[in-house]
């Protein structure tokens, strides 16, 4: 097979698989174990946030969706130092899509997020998929909240890219990433899309047993805290690693820092780009839009 028609083949399959997703509502409800610590799934300890939730299952990622919110709670994730190398491998293509597995009334539309003045941030991160077609699941609206632009673009990132590095230097993590609403006034998007007041990422290395999490005010600050699972329990509302013995539970593990990362990001010396690179790039990604949009329409 020549290189064209291999990277026609791998667009085609990735936009049928999003297609695909749209158009069936199969799914809905089910639980993915192989995604959780111990297979399972994080526990809501607090029983206001469990009204009108459905879980979903992707194919490298879960996330519980609460239709009073319209947004994700918590994804869900298993990266190893083989998924992370083949994320990085992939192409990135921003197909934000609706999802169509949810009740009309209770999911966010891609209308909601327009001169909302707020990124659709991602819980389960693009940058952690290693196929087309699972990054296309990733752009699912079921998998996105309304996020600071700031923190988006810059620290959470930076918190993105320390946890698949770290998930490289450790050989797997079981991560659980989400939100947390706090006070009495939080606020809104249109279509009552609630906006969080906090995101966290949760780790977990099965082999040393340690575990923690990063957790940042969804502004503008650049201050981040890591916390216990305990402690994030309790902001949280959510028990994410409910197989954990007690010892994990009360001491956070050594976290990367951040903004160290970012620091050797911006050392680290960049390839050139031509504008060969530049237009085939942006062929392929306007070729895999054309085909998803084609097949959207028959499905």
């Amino acid at each position: 097979m020549s290189l064209r028609a291999g990277l026609f083949a791998a667009a085609f399959g990735a936009a049928l698989a999003a297609a695909a997703s749209d158009a069936a509502p199969a799914g809905a409800g089910e639980t993915c174990p192989a995604l959780f610590a111990d297979g399972r799934a994080p526990v809501l300890t607090n029983l206001k946030l469990a009204a009108r939730t459905v879980p979903l299952c992707f194919e490298a990622f879960t996330v519980l969706h609460s239709g009073v919110t319209r947004t994700p709670l918590y994804s869900a994730e298993h990266l190893t130092r083989a998924s992370v190398a083949e994320a990085r491998t992939v192409a990135r293509d921003d197909a934000f899509h609706e999802e169509a597995r949810l009740p009309a009334d209770d999911r966010a539309a891609l209308e909601d997020y327009v001169r909302s003045g707020f990124d659709r941030g991602h819980l389960s991160p693009a940058g952690d998929m290693p196929t087309l077609s699972a990054q296309a699941e990733s752009f699912s609206l079921a998998n996105i909240v309304p996020q600071n632009r700031v923190l988006n673009r810059g620290l959470w990132a930076d918190i993105e890219e320390s946890t698949r590095r770290l998930a490289s230097r450790r050989g797997a993590l079981f991560v659980v990433t989400g939100v947390i609403f706090s006070g009495d006034a939080v606020q809104q998007i249109k279509g009552g899309v609630l906006v969080p007041t906090q995101l966290f990422k949760a780790l977990y290395d099965p082999a040393s047993g340690e575990a923690g999490a990063y957790l940042a005010r969804n502004d503008e600050s650049r201050d981040w805290q890591a916390v216990s699972i305990d402690a994030l329990g309790r902001q949280a509302g959510i028990d994410v690693f409910p197989g954990l013995p007690a010892g994990a539970r009360t001491t956070a593990m050594s976290l990367p820092d951040p903004h160290a990362s970012a620091r050797a990001d911006e050392r680290r010396p960049r390839n050139e780009q031509t504008w060969q690179d530049w237009l085939r790039r942006e062929g392929l990604r306007a070729l895999r839009r054309f085909i998803r949009d084609l097949l959207r329409t028959v499905f």
